[in-house]
């Protein structure tokens, strides 16, 4: 939770700006400006979205609608689409959640492999139903990644088509991080399944390592194999889909925490949990309780007029 700038809006829709969700130093590869309102009557907080200063905001309406319609497990759920051709925005309920550069900040660099491995089920899995129904998420980085209490969320869905259309150069647009581009999509080709697989490696090797180009020596010796061959720069020699790299994450050569049989089958199978370090969870706790204090700016009182005293 990051204090407003002054170029920051101070309503969104019904929506009062409270704060940021992103770092200036992290701002760079993040696809839209989040910020963290209120409704002027309390009731409702949430993730507000709006376009990049820059962005070409009727593609990215389209693609905030698009997200607006699906229902996938772990996609962030939006509720609302509003505003013009030129200012368009989007809403979803607020629950306590950090980018996942800020779970590294929080947890002060690298998670461990264990936390990497759950972390990297969870959103195989999303992906794996996604590309079950035809969809193509076009934006996952590290950035798009929202990790809360109940496990991480998917956000900035379809980033890559908003960013520049079919058939034009992607390289160096802002808002995408270059890592997490597949070939293919950096010279302009469509998004496909192949292109998710590509940018989950570059999370995966973000989470390890703290960059999504990392080389091979820094990732942990049980996944330099899997995340290799996701970042691969030809398609064919990537795993075949994201159901394949849940299978690999949650095979049962993957470490476990505890030398307890009972245990580690728990590391394999329940891959749906995401336990998460405690300092990550302070700072959800935090973001959570900064949150709720923060106070609306009071409304304008009409000027009065001193009154004469007699």
């Amino acid at each position: 939770m990051e204090r407003l700038r002054h170029d920051d809006p101070s309503h969104v829709g019904p929506y009062v700006i409270l704060a940021r969700l992103d770092t200036e130093s992290t701002e760079r590869t993040v696809p839209e400006r989040r910020y963290l309102g209120r409704t002027a009557d309390g009731e409702r907080t949430a993730l507000v979205c709006v376009p990049r200063v820059g962005a070409d905001p009727s593609r990215w309406a389209i693609e905030a609608e698009g997200a607006r319609r699906l229902s996938v497990p772990r996609f962030l759920r939006i509720a609302e689409v509003g505003g013009t051709a030129g200012f368009p925005w989007y809403a979803a309920p607020y629950t306590p959640a950090l980018p996942l550069p800020a779970v590294l900040a929080a947890y002060g660099g690298p998670l461990p492999e264990d936390t990497v491995r759950r972390l990297g089920a969870a959103l195989a899995e999303a992906l794996t139903a996604a590309h079950a129904q035809g969809v193509t998420h076009a934006g996952l980085s590290p950035a798009a990644v929202l990790v809360t209490p109940g496990g991480p969320v998917l956000a900035c869905f379809g980033a890559v088509r908003a960013a520049a259309p079919d058939g034009t150069h992607r390289t160096g647009l802002p808002g995408l991080d270059p890592g997490c581009l597949a070939v293919e999509q950096a010279s302009g080709g469509r998004p496909r399944p192949l292109g998710d697989v590509f940018a989950l490696g570059a999370v995966l090797a973000y989470a390890s390592t703290g960059h999504t180009v990392p080389e091979q020596s820094e990732l942990p010796p049980g996944l330099r194999m899997l995340v290799g061959s996701c970042l691969s720069s030809d398609p064919a020699a990537r795993p075949r889909s994201a159901q394949e790299v849940l299978g690999e994450l949650v095979s049962p050569g993957a470490p476990a925490p505890s030398k307890d049989p009972y245990a580690q089958a728990g590391t394999v199978l329940d891959h749906g949990a995401v336990p998460l370090p405690g300092r990550v969870v302070a700072a959800l706790a935090a973001q959570s309780a900064a949150l709720l204090s923060a106070e609306l700016p009071a409304p304008h009182q009409p000027f009065a007029s001193p009154q004469k005293v007699h």
